[in-house]
């Protein structure tokens, strides 16, 4: 239709009909004069209040969670050279959209407390529930009612608040000794995007662009202290110290053997046979009078068949060939794995949500949503609770205050 997704300018919006029932108050004071600077002290006079506003914040007790309601009230305090100063809530970085009618502002004057903010972006981004079921979820379960906009802020915050880590992490994953790197296709809107993910032992990064070789460039640098597993797009082939996924040339292999062509079927079998004759011997930590001879009978078969009159038995066999020296990088470096299931596995969550979701519609979006990912990847690997992270990320981006690094299991 050409219309923009969501609410249609001029539809009749919702509001509360009631206020907020708050369970507590929590008062603000200010710290220090603003005119002449003298530290306030306890017996100084509070005035009167200068604003207060309800937050919804999700709260852990012995028995489960819960989702409390607490008025936040900034108080006016007199000071001894007989001026007045207000406590006001933090103010934090500004997101600016360039098609959205207003910019996002992280601030504390906000509905949703930081660990409820956490707690829906799990729902959304690790388990994959839309906004409208998460509204529903919220509702049935906790009686609290929040608008799908209220929703989808929280989680534009939470990418906002992840994105400065991300810069943190592609350090930590280029001085890793083994790279994992992988790409899919993602849409942002209706832009064709591929989603990029680099990642270490403990550490992740994704990163949502196109397929250019500048991509994977901006991510690693030009000079990598390790080793980079990957698959077999040429935009990682400018990278020498380089390992080969096996597990898609055996895929490649059985394609061929469960063809039609009588050459095709001896040739895949081949291949198959000996890349997994030859994953096992290194295994098995197996001396080079076998290692050896599976190389040679590897390579043989390629060269055999490198000139061959079908074109997908000859593009296998030169593909082989060229990537020869990426193939067995793993035979003589035994920290190197023969295939890249760390970063095929890392891919798998984003995968499904494409399938749902259909992707992005902004760059703001796509870089939110890439940012969260890296935070809560690299807290799986490290065995730490993301969502505690992110709720303490998020508080501190609403003050303009510098992020943690992503603590490690101890």
């Amino acid at each position: 239709s050409g219309r923009k997704p969501g609410k249609q300018p001029g539809a009749k919006g919702t509001w509360r009909d009631a206020p907020l029932k708050t369970e507590r108050t929590e008062s603000h004071w200010p710290v220090v004069c603003a005119h002449c600077g003298r530290a306030f002290e306890m017996w100084d006079a509070v005035v009167r209040t200068a604003e207060a506003f309800a937050v919804l914040e999700l709260e852990r007790t012995d028995s489960g969670i819960r989702i409390g309601c607490v008025q936040h009230r900034y108080e006016v305090m007199r000071c001894a050279c007989g001026r007045e100063t207000a406590a006001s809530p933090g103010i934090g970085v500004l997101s600016f959209q360039g098609d959205r009618k207003r910019h996002l502002l992280l601030t504390e004057r906000s509905l949703v407390g930081p660990s409820l903010a956490a707690f829906i972006t799990a729902l959304a981004v690790r388990h994959h529930q839309s906004r409208r079921r998460i509204r529903e979820f919220l509702l049935t379960w906790f009686g609290v009612a929040l608008a799908v906009g209220t929703l989808d802020r929280c989680l534009r915050e939470v990418g906002v608040a992840c994105e400065p880590i991300v810069e943190d992490l592609l350090e930590e994953v280029r001085a890793s000794g083994v790279i994992h790197a992988d790409e899919t296709p993602w849409w942002q809107g209706v832009l064709g995007r591929w989603l990029w993910v680099v990642l270490s032992a403990t550490t992740a990064v994704f990163h949502i662009g196109s397929r250019r070789h500048e991509e994977i460039r901006d991510l690693l640098g030009d000079a990598i202290l390790g080793w980079l597993v990957t698959d077999g797009y040429g935009a990682y082939r400018d990278y020498a110290r380089r390992q080969r996924c096996l597990a898609h040339l055996i895929r490649k292999g059985i394609a061929l053997a469960g063809g039609l062509h009588p050459d095709g079927i001896r040739f895949g079998e081949w291949l198959v046979r000996e890349l997994r004759g030859l994953i096992k011997a290194v295994a098995e930590d197996k001396d080079h009078t076998i290692l050896n001879p599976i190389q040679a009978r590897l390579k043989r078969a390629c060269k055999l068949h490198r000139d061959h009159e079908t074109e997908k038995i000859r593009a296998l066999a030169r593909e082989i060939l060229n990537d020869w020296s990426a193939i067995v990088a793993f035979v003589t470096n035994h920290a190197l794995p023969p295939t890249n299931n760390e970063a095929e596995r890392a891919l798998r969550l984003a995968v499904i949500a494409r399938r749902l979701s259909f992707g992005t519609r902004t760059e703001e979006g796509s870089a939110a949503y890439a940012a969260t990912l890296s935070v809560v990847e690299t807290c799986r690997r490290r065995r730490v609770d993301p969502w505690s992270y992110i709720a303490d990320t998020l508080a501190r981006a609403r003050t303009d205050l510098h992020h943690l690094p992503v603590p490690v299991a101890v």
